[in-house]
């Protein structure tokens, strides 16, 4: 269960004044491998220098909806778990693809915080059932969040990694993946600032690992 601390955290994450200006940037797609469980994905918010990314959520202003499309399935490994702080990269040799599962995260890439310190995500508001199950993740009123002073909510190289997604069949490009969310953090200032809908259509460039990318169109959630 959550402390009370750690749900005022998370309410106030999603009710913050926000920036003027925001040094939110774009969004974008790294294929990390191609293999076995399907292709993997790494999500990344693009931010000016300084900033850093300390919600993403979903609000009656803006659901949070990421899904598979195109035919293509989620993979979700057994011995993973819904975010970051599930994966224990000290694991993999036993279990080798756990390394793929499909989560969220902000900053970290595993429950060792790497390549941070630490890793202290935590979420709120978020059922995972569905998502853990192969489905969609969706939420109206949910976000998984880092405090301000927590360090792996701080851009590197002008990013920040919020999600890796594997999927199984589609068409064998980003394409195959939707993501719509809602992202709030501090610019260099110190100044809040939020997006509302921000799309996770990648740009050509951002695929550069494997080769293999494409473009994301807007849908409308599955029911």
């Amino acid at each position: 269960m959550k402390s009370t601390y750690m749900t005022a955290i998370g309410a106030m994450a999603l009710t913050a004044g926000v920036a003027c200006a925001s040094p939110y940037q774009s969004m974008s797609l790294d294929l990390v491998n191609d293999g076995s469980e399907g292709r993997t994905y790494r999500l990344y918010v693009g931010l000016d220098a300084g900033a850093r990314v300390d919600a993403v959520y979903g609000n009656a202003q803006g659901a949070l909806s990421i899904y598979a499309g195109n035919g293509a399935t989620m993979y979700q490994d057994a011995a993973g778990g819904a975010t970051s702080q599930s994966i224990n990269s000290a694991f993999f040799q036993f279990v080798p693809s756990m390394e793929w599962d499909s989560y969220v995260s902000i900053g970290a890439l595993y429950s060792d915080g790497s390549p941070f310190g630490a890793n202290n995500l935590n979420d709120i508001g978020i059922d995972w059932g569905v998502w853990e199950g192969g489905g969609d993740l969706y939420t109206d009123n949910g976000s998984w969040f880092v405090t301000p002073d927590d360090p792996q909510g701080l851009e590197q190289n002008g990013r920040v990694f919020i999600g890796q997604f594997t999927l199984q069949g589609g068409t064998g490009t980003a394409a195959d993946l939707f993501v719509q969310v809602n992202l709030q953090g501090k610019d260099a200032n110190g100044d809040t600032w939020n997006t509302i809908g921000a799309p996770g259509w990648p740009s050509p460039g951002a695929l550069a690992l494997l080769g293999i990318g494409g473009f994301v169109g807007p849908r409308r959630r599955r029911h």
